[in-house]
């Protein structure tokens, strides 16, 4: 007799020791017949036998059909927000992407989890056969992985150097000094460059802040610099922001398509009055812009959102008003 979890079952050759008589079996052919269902009852509870697996492959191969079908089909934001610049269809090309790369990759793990859970479920104390090392699901498992990192790799390096790319000349080139706590923007005029004579400058104050104008559908290149901490200028609707770093100069270009007023802020904290360093951009149509610079130059002194305040100054009075402290 053997023992299995501490049930008693007949082995053949406890069968074929057992005494017989006709009565009992029927003759020969019953201690045959009894051996024979005794096997088969030492093989039914012994061993399980293997459930085929087209079942699971069915419905990730249905899932992947689906996901693919997907990526054909008119894509949801998932969650994105409206950008107004012409790098909002690339950005949100490459979200869209990830989301549905995570969703199918979600569902497929989803789905052979409940499979193992509903199929391999407990049906007696008998353990299933155990498998111990499968060489080709260990290779899948390593290989698909790293192809789909791979996949985001690519197209996150492919979108990022077309966004950060600058042209040769853009239309209109703007510096933009943030410190503490508040933003200086200086337009810069082509044929003098960074520090010629006519320069507007547009800074900010305590409780008011600088507002940024800039034409519509024309390629607008920022010049970051800062004389204190890191800053960081981000506008919510560009979609981008880029950190304002002391003693190097940080450059970005791109187009706004769209007008309206857009509030800029500081994302990088920067001290004690870190939430109030905010600003606006103004978007106008083309013409609306060239008056607002011809005004500009024609005026006796550099402009600013609340009269001649320069970025120092703005700094000394800010430092005064709210402390030191970083």
């Amino acid at each position: 007799m053997r023992r299995s979890f501490g049930r008693t079952r007949p082995s053949v050759a406890d069968v074929e020791d057992t005494p017989t008589t006709p009565a009992d079996s029927g003759g020969a052919g019953g201690v045959a017949n009894d051996a024979v269902e005794a096997v088969g009852t030492v093989g039914a509870h012994g061993r399980r036998r293997a459930r085929p697996v087209r079942r699971p492959l069915r419905l990730v191969g249905a899932l992947a059909v689906v996901g693919i079908a997907a990526t054909a089909c008119d894509k949801p934001n998932f969650g994105y927000p409206d950008g107004v610049t012409n790098h909002t269809p690339r950005l949100l090309n490459i979200w869209q992407g990830s989301a549905i790369a995570a969703l199918i990759v979600g569902a497929v793990v989803w789905g052979m989890i409940l499979y193992a859970v509903v199929a391999f479920r407990k049906r007696s104390d008998v353990l299933p056969r155990q498998i111990r090392y499968n060489l080709p699901v260990e290779i899948l498992y390593t290989v698909v992985p790293v192809v789909i990192v791979g996949a985001i790799f690519y197209f996150t390096a492919r979108d990022e150097s077309k966004v950060t790319k600058l042209s040769a000349h853009p239309d209109v080139t703007v510096d933009v000094i943030g410190f503490r706590w508040n933003w200086q923007f200086k337009y810069i005029d082509p044929g003098a460059g960074h520090t010629g004579p006519n320069q507007i400058e547009v800074t900010g104050r305590p409780g008011e802040p600088a507002v940024l104008v800039l034409p519509q559908n024309r390629s607008i290149r920022f010049v970051e610099t800062s004389p204190d901490v890191i800053h960081s200028f981000w506008v919510p609707e560009f979609l981008f922001k880029r950190d304002v770093v002391p003693g190097r100069v940080n450059q970005f270009e791109l187009t706004v398509t769209k007008t309206g007023t857009f509030i800029g802020r500081c994302a990088e904290l920067c001290g004690t009055d870190h939430d109030r360093m905010n600003f606006y951009v103004k978007v106008v149509p083309q013409d609306e812009y060239d008056r607002f610079i011809t005004e500009r130059q024609n005026a006796a002194v550099p402009s600013t959102s609340a009269g001649t305040t320069t970025a120092a100054a703005a700094s000394t009075a800010t430092t005064a008003t709210t402390g030191s402290g970083q």
